[in-house]
């Protein structure tokens, strides 16, 4: 397979200049964005393309990297017109690819305006009356026929009258409302987000430093931007962390764009870019230590990726333009590894504590070991399905989606303390940082990576037959999640009746009840069963996802009176729960059989063992 390589057509950008293409001048296209109207949460778009007479092909980004499938937003593009010199122009849309359109350019004409809406999504608010968030690739069509890095865009926005904003982009003019950026690759401005609002900060996450960091934030009221002392001295903490990580930097300065709010959909949420990240959030994150505890993790996630992902990339992951096909396989590294980072990163910056870090890793290991399919699943083909989406399903434990995420990172939790073992704690994964990442310090050119060189970097570290290591945890299907990381680092699996402080996190958020351990089901506030262990003893009982509980034990449902209920099968002659459930207009009795009481996962030191764990969490001192 193929060494590191920089990416070729980056790299053939800056030394050839491109033949002009039919239909298009090959020169800066004009993009203006304009948000008039925030409460009625559209997107006005004027684009104007340099052209010359001939067939025009134009394309609305498809492939968004960060998103690992075909998921521009192309069916909230409405109003789409075509002029030139004032004369509207027919189009026609490719009768295969829905993203693709055709124009022919008339004689005579040298510009084309191209004008549409960006239309909300019921799913998908990122508009609201006090905020937005801009992703440009959701506002532009760009030509076919030339990499996106050859391909220049001249942007601006329009904001209402009083917003402000945040963005790695340059600034060179603002006038009123209207914000003009400098010109920009649309590689560049697709990695660029904006975040804008009636309330915004910005807060100095490295006073000093000539490479500036930037928290900016957004949000629905003035009080929800109080960062307080202790979170802006965590995020400092942070950016010294990953860096002395890495021992590199590949970004001119960087932005966590922070949006605060519960208007706006897919809080919880996050997308990253190579010089800032698209955080969104709930309004009272920093007021509400529970969701705090529960996300502690995200902007440090989202801040890895900039090596990890945007720096380096596996090679089939990365291609020429939004149109051609990514192939997320090596999506265990990109975001397991990212993911297993993040939380190490949370817990060495202080964002979250030691505790918190083995909450969070308890609570995962746990749900990738009740998880059903990979009886049938490996962990390789949640990676190679991810296009053909499948999240959020019912049975979810029994169908896989994202495990790549939790699982991912137990491999390479497994990774480190295999290190540490075969080098008697010498060398860890922060060797394999520095050597994978620490090169080219202050360049952003993307530099691809493959199976075949994640073994031999692991291989300078520590000599080992990795390849076969980490393919049995990517091809096999097991019975059990790989937990052999923890159980290296010093520490062992366990339950009990006592609570997991990261579930219990969770459970806030995303408000429901777990009794996935014990009874084998998620509930929320209301009675509503969110999944259902496949096989499990709820399984076993008839219930299923989608149905609501009424009454538990003949009591009406509360998670109180679930919980009790759950708790009384650990006395004797009490092991079954009487369940009395409606769903699709049936209101039917169901008897679980579980006499096991509340389990909760922890983890537990093994004794004599050494504490890699604890190693792996202490602060790098520079």
């Amino acid at each position: 397979m193929r060494a590191i390589v920089m990416s070729c057509l980056l790299a053939a950008a800056g030394l050839f200049a491109a033949p002009a293409l039919a239909g298009y001048a090959n020169a800066p296209i004009n993009l203006a964005v304009s948000v008039s109207a925030p409460q009625q949460h559209i997107y006005r778009v004027t684009e104007t393309i340099p052209v010359t007479p001939g067939p025009l092909t134009l394309y609305y980004p498809k492939w968004i990297p960060g998103e690992h499938g075909p998921r521009g937003p192309i069916s909230s593009v409405a109003g789409l017109f075509f002029r030139a010199d004032g004369k509207a122009l027919a189009w026609q849309r490719d009768p295969i690819d829905m993203y693709t359109f055709h124009i022919d350019v008339p004689p005579g004409a040298h510009a084309l305006t191209v004008n549409f809406d960006l239309l909300p999504a019921s799913n998908d608010i990122s508009l609201t009356p006090r905020l937005m968030v801009l992703e440009w690739n959701e506002v532009a069509l760009y030509p076919a026929g030339l990499p996106t890095a050859k391909i220049e865009f001249h942007p601006s926005l329009t904001l209402p009258a009083g917003w402000r904003y945040g963005t790695a982009l340059t600034t060179t003019s603002s006038n009123g409302g209207t914000h003009t950026f400098a010109p920009v690759t649309f590689n560049n401005l697709v990695d660029s987000p904006v975040m804008a609002g009636e309330y915004f900060s910005q807060v100095d996450l490295a006073p000093g430093n000539p490479v500036h960091h930037y928290l900016d934030m957004v949000a629905d009221y003035p009080q929800a931007l109080e960062l307080g002392p202790k979170y802006t001295e965590d995020l400092r903490n942070l950016v010294v962390q990953a860096n002395r990580l890495f021992d590199s930097h590949h970004y001119g300065a960087y932005h966590f764009l922070l949006s605060l709010s519960d208007e706006t959909k897919g809080h919880g949420g996050g997308l990253e870019h190579h010089q800032s990240s698209d955080n969104r959030l709930f309004s009272d994150l920093f007021l509400n230590p529970q969701k705090m505890r529960g996300e502690a993790g995200l902007l440090p996630h989202e801040y890895v990726h900039s090596w990890n992902g945007k720096f380096r990339r596996p090679a089939k992951l990365w291609q020429p333009d939004f149109e051609q096909t990514e192939q997320p396989r090596m999506l265990w590294v990109y975001e397991g590894l990212t993911n297993y980072w993040g939380d190490v990163l949370a817990a060495r910056s202080g964002l979250s504590t030691a505790a918190d870090y083995r909450a969070t890793l308890a609570y995962n290991a746990a749900t990738m070991d009740y998880t059903a399919g990979r009886r049938w699943r490996p962990l390789i083909d949640t990676t190679v399905g991810v296009p053909m989406g499948g999240f959020g399903v019912y049975y979810s434990n029994w169908h896989r989606g994202g495990d790549y995420y939790p699982e991912g990172a137990l491999i390479w939790l497994g990774v480190d303390t295999k290190l540490r073992q075969l080098s008697g704690n010498r060398h860890s994964l922060d060797d394999f940082a520095k050597r994978f990442f620490g090169m080219d310090n202050g360049s952003y050119v993307t530099k691809t990576y493959t199976f075949d060189d994640i073994v031999k970097a692991l291989n300078a570290v520590a000599p080992y037959d990795w390849s076969a290591w980490l393919r049995q945890r990517l091809d096999q299907t097991s019975e059990h999640a790989p937990l052999d990381g923890i159980t290296g680092g010093g520490w062992k699996l366990v339950y009990s009746d006592q609570p997991n402080a990261y579930e219990q996190a969770r459970g806030v958020i995303h408000d429901f009840v777990g009794a996935m351990f014990s009874a084998g089901l998620t509930v929320d506030a209301k009675g509503r069963i969110s999944d259902v262990l496949w096989d499990g003893p709820a399984f076993k009982a008839g219930l299923a996802p989608g149905m609501d509980i009424v009454a538990v034990n003949g009591s009406a449902f509360s998670s109180k009176v679930l919980l009790r209920a759950i708790a009384a099968t650990a006395e004797p002659g009490h092991g079954q729960l009487h369940i009395t459930a409606s769903g699709s207009g049936i209101t039917a009795e169901y008897t679980i059989d579980y006499a096991g009481g509340l389990r909760y996962p922890h983890l537990e030191r093994v004794a004599g063992a050494p504490d890699y764990l604890g190693d792996i969490l202490a602060p790098v001192k520079g």
